[in-house]
């Protein structure tokens, strides 16, 4: 249980009680009237989150035990893809009103006045629709059924539910990001298994430390909007204290792989390198001063965890070829 020395000021009102010019009728009718461009659809698919999606997804399908068709597999791979970039429409349609609060998505194609409400809206469920269906007829239905899943995660369970209710928002909704490399197994396999349930694990716990690094910094931006991020509600140190929990089981859980079977010892040896490099920078960020010093180790250890999975999905990638044509 925190602290009460621990815990941060009060939060502010939510954002139903702050007036947002989002909202207003004019601000609708100019960005209609203006008419959205097409990058403005690009940035409502968020494409740097989908990158790290389609990668993981792709590692899921490529270790998998089975093979798969090339084109099938390109095909998987688009319409996960898609998915991804229906959901971030969706999450995007849903938050118009935060994100026209807090600096680091003012300018997204919404709170802009680029686009409104209701084509955000149509455009996330036609990609929801158009990449689940493709998919279940491509591949499977449990892999298609897995990819509905995700985006109503996402859309619904996270965004509507969890997002402004619960500093647990991120544990819990972080799900949806770690589902990718199940769907992309189950495409090739049409079923699930331990080893991608593995995948799932690494991003899950990696997902916390991760984002509440980026809210230790900018935890203004969040405060704003009302939404009830860890260091908001339970402060700095507890948040601290938490990120380096998860780092130690992260470092520990990425070496499932390898326990599993379904690795050698080059993956072996970059979980080990990355996980305790990890472990570093948020015993790093544990033991940084309060103010300056924090904020800029929070910075750091964010910066490292954006390459932290790619580093070690790529090096599972590598490993399993390695394996496979018997030079490991």
């Amino acid at each position: 249980m925190t602290r009460s020395a621990d815990r941060a000021p009060a939060r502010s009102a939510s954002p139903k009680e702050q007036p947002v010019a989002l909202v207003d009728d004019s601000r609708e009718a100019s960005a209609y009237a203006g008419g959205a461009r097409v990058e403005d659809y690009l940035a409502l698919l968020k494409p740097r989150v989908m990158s790290l999606v389609v990668f993981t997804a792709l590692v899921g399908m490529l270790i998998a035990p089975v093979g798969i068709n090339p084109l099938v597999g390109m095909i998987a791979i688009v319409c996960i893809a898609i998915g991804a970039g229906a959901s971030g429409a969706l999450n995007m349609w849903y938050d118009a009103d935060i994100d026209a609060i807090m600096s680091r998505t003012l300018n997204r194609p919404i709170p802009a006045g680029r686009m409104t409400r209701g084509e955000a809206l149509a455009f996330g469920l036609v990609l929801s629709v158009f990449s689940v269906t493709l998919l279940g007829l491509a591949t499977n239905w449990v892999a298609g059924g897995f990819l509905a899943f995700t985006i109503f995660f996402y859309a619904v369970v996270y965004t509507m539910w969890l997002k402004r209710s619960t500093p647990q928002n991120i544990v819990i909704g972080g799900a949806a990001g770690a589902f990718p490399p199940m769907v992309g197994w189950a495409a090739v396999t049409g079923t699930l298994s331990w080893e991608s349930l593995a995948l799932f694990l690494i991003i899950f716990l990696w997902t916390p430390p991760h984002f509440w690094a980026l809210a230790l910094y900018k935890q203004g931006d969040y405060g704003a909007a009302g939404i009830p991020m860890m260091p908001n509600v339970a402060g700095e140190r507890s948040t601290r204290r938490q990120i380096f929990a998860y780092a130690v089981i992260l470092a520990v859980a990425s070496l499932l792989p390898l326990a599993l079977g379904f690795s050698g010892w080059i993956y072996g040896a970059v979980a080990v390198v990355t996980g305790l490099s990890f472990v570093w920078f948020a015993l790093r960020l544990l033991r940084a001063p309060d103010g300056v010093d924090m904020r800029r180790a929070a910075r750091s250890l964010f910066t490292f965890s954006l390459s932290y999975l790619f580093v070690l999905f790529l090096a599972l990638l590598i490993d399993n070829f390695a394996l496979r044509l018997g030079v490991i």
